[in-house]
């Protein structure tokens, strides 16, 4: 059955933004059955998982409405766009503090009312008595709380790059490292991580250790930069970089000889941090 197919033979529909597909949000999927459709509200603010990520982590079809488009419907209005796209619809599924319909007036109460199906509220996700929202998932990663943030998350974080060329001193004086370009993901917070890399379409990841921010030892330009641990890999066109833990800030050293020792210890500290994982 194709995705349009599927979509139309909809029963139920959960709603929401779903940036990162967190532990929150598969809760809400959790209720949606045999039949189910994700229905993302695109903002154009996603970070974690930017549009066309979000089907790694479902696998459920996803329609995506752009905010933009919809931003104007009062309440019946959006009922009957949905019934237009699912004309099977019995069930909607949201979150406790689900709003929609022009500046956000309706909230699930409305829901419930305008629509004759079913309408089932997940309540409020926690972990360890914490409330899971995707910005305190963004408010993590710019900390380098890489571990808070995959709890909340569920799964590693992880951002992706077309493959670019370093600036040529690293494989001569240092470690060699596969150098990408990504845009339209968050980048965790300056420094060095321990990471699992996944190169071009190969199925498994290289455990490694990443750089990512400016280079203040050397040419202080922008980078995100990842040494594979197992090997030399080449890469020709992309990489998934993983974000397991934080080892430290992004610093400034006087000599390469000194960035290369610092290099050697962080490698040490991925290698061990790494060991047990199932890669």
């Amino acid at each position: 059955m194709n995705t349009v197919t599927a979509m139309k033979n909809s029963t139920a529909i959960a709603i929401g933004g779903f940036d990162g597909m967190h532990i929150g949000h598969q809760r809400l999927f959790e209720a949606l059955g045999e039949n189910g459709t994700i229905v993302v509200i695109e903002t154009g603010y996603a970070n974690l998982t930017p549009k066309g990520e979000r089907e790694n982590f479902s696998h459920y079809p996803i329609l995506y409405l752009e905010l933009d488009d919809i931003r104007h419907l009062d309440g019946e209005g959006f009922i009957e766009l949905l019934k237009d796209e699912f004309p099977k619809l019995e069930k909607i599924v949201i979150g406790y503090d689900f709003h929609f319909g022009k500046n956000r007036k309706y909230s699930s109460q409305d829901l419930k009312t305008l629509f004759d199906g079913e309408v089932d509220v997940v309540d409020e996700v926690t972990l360890d008595g914490d409330s899971v929202h995707s910005h305190k998932i963004r408010t993590k990663l710019l900390i380098g709380d890489v571990k808070g943030a995959n709890a909340f998350l569920g799964h590693n974080y992880s951002i992706k790059g077309e493959h670019i060329s370093g600036q040529g001193i690293g494989k001569k004086e240092l470690v060699a490292t596969i150098n990408i370009e990504s845009r339209g993901f968050l980048i965790p917070k300056e420094g060095v991580y321990a990471t699992l890399t996944r190169i071009d379409d190969e199925e498994h990841y290289h455990p490694s250790v990443s750089f990512v921010g400016h280079r203040v030892t050397t040419d202080g330009s922008f980078a995100v930069e990842s040494h594979i641990l197992d090997g030399a890999v080449s890469c020709e066109n992309k990489a998934t970089i993983s974000f397991v833990s934080f080892i430290r800030n992004n610093e400034k050293f006087e000599t390469l000889a000194e960035l290369k020792k610092a290099i050697k210890k962080d490698i040490a500290i991925a290698s061990k941090e790494l060991k047990f994982l199932q890669l």
